[in-house]
Parts: C-alpha cells; sequence; structure tokens
C-alpha cells in the first residue's frame, strides 16, 4: 500500500466508529496525519468527543505517524492552500504533493485542490471498498461501520458498499 495522508474528517469517520483498526490493516506504518489536523483533533476531543482519544493513541502505538511541514517548498504550498481550505486540508494537500503520498479526503473543495495538483485521492468510501477487496473486513463489517459513520453525521451517496464494489 501506498503512504497516506488523512485529512480530519476521514479519520474522524473511523475513530468515531470503532474502526481504526481498517486503517492500521490497510495502512500500518504507512500512514500520516499532520500536526495541524492532530490539533483539529485534540479541539474534538477537549469539546466531548472522547472516541476520537483513539488517534492520539494510534500515534503514540507508531502504527500512525503525527508529521509537520518541513521544507520552504511544502510551507509556500501550504500557504497558498490555506486562503481557500482549513489548516488540516491544506497541510495534508502541501505534504502529499512534495512526497508523493496519497491524500485522504471526503471534502469536495480539497479534493478538487488535490485533483488540480495530480495528488492521488482516496475518501471513506474508497477505503471501506478497499479494506473489502484485500481482506482487512467483510462486506457486511464495512457496512455495519458505514451505517455508523452515516448516522455520526457523515454524508455518503450510498448505504452499502454493494452499490459502489
Amino acid at each position: 500500500m501506498p503512504e497516506i495522508v488523512f485529512d480530519t474528517c476521514v479519520i474522524s469517520n473511523f475513530a468515531l466508529t470503532g474502526a481504526l483498526g481498517i486503517l492500521e490493516g490497510l495502512y500500518r506504518n504507512k500512514a500520516h496525519i499532520t500536526d495541524f489536523v492532530a490539533a483539529e483533533i485534540l479541539r474534538g476531543i477537549q469539546a466531548g468527543h472522547a472516541r476520537l482519544g483513539a488517534i492520539p493513541k494510534a500515534v503514540q502505538a507508531g502504527w500512525l505517524k503525527e508529521i509537520g511541514l518541513r521544507t520552504g517548498k511544502e510551507r509556500e504550498l501550504f500557504k497558498t492552500l490555506s486562503v481557500s481550505l482549513g489548516m488540516g486540508e491544506a497541510s495534508s494537500i502541501a505534504i502529499a504533493k512534495r512526497r508523493g503520498l496519497r491524500f485522504a479526503s471526503d471534502d469536495r473543495v480539497a479534493r478538487a485542490e488535490a485533483a488540480r495538483l495530480d495528488v492521488p485521492l482516496t475518501g471513506t468510501l474508497g477505503i471501506l471498498v478497499k479494506a473489502v477487496r484485500t481482506g482487512v473486513c467483510e462486506l457486511r463489517t464495512a457496512d455495519a461501520y458505514l451505517g455508523k459513520m452515516i448516522e455520526a453525521g457523515f454524508f455518503s451517496p450510498v448505504r452499502s458498499l454493494r452499490e459502489i464494489r
């Protein structure tokens, strides 16, 4: 699997439904969040979303890495992107572009910016489909997680992965 950097929305979908194990199964030691995404997650935990606490625990466990902008080119692209995107999405796209990572986002504007920059993309549904196709979880389990994500506020164009497999 290629390395991947998650925006807040995608990784939160998995954490809030107890499905981070899917991400670990697919991307163990190849999964990243930026320090800006980590800060957004911390704000979510402080606002009472306790299940998001699984994300810092994944960083502590080491299979999920927290990374920051490290080059001038990354910082320059981040500044440009942050005009129209949130800090989490802007930092994730800048790092994905400069380091050759896949970007995981469900945000329409962020995905459009990433596509414009030729950054490989996926999202919550793509990850769930990949988990089923690679045997990380069964279709029934992935559909159950999708249902929980929808109940938690995720907008999905499908109710079952059977519709897109």
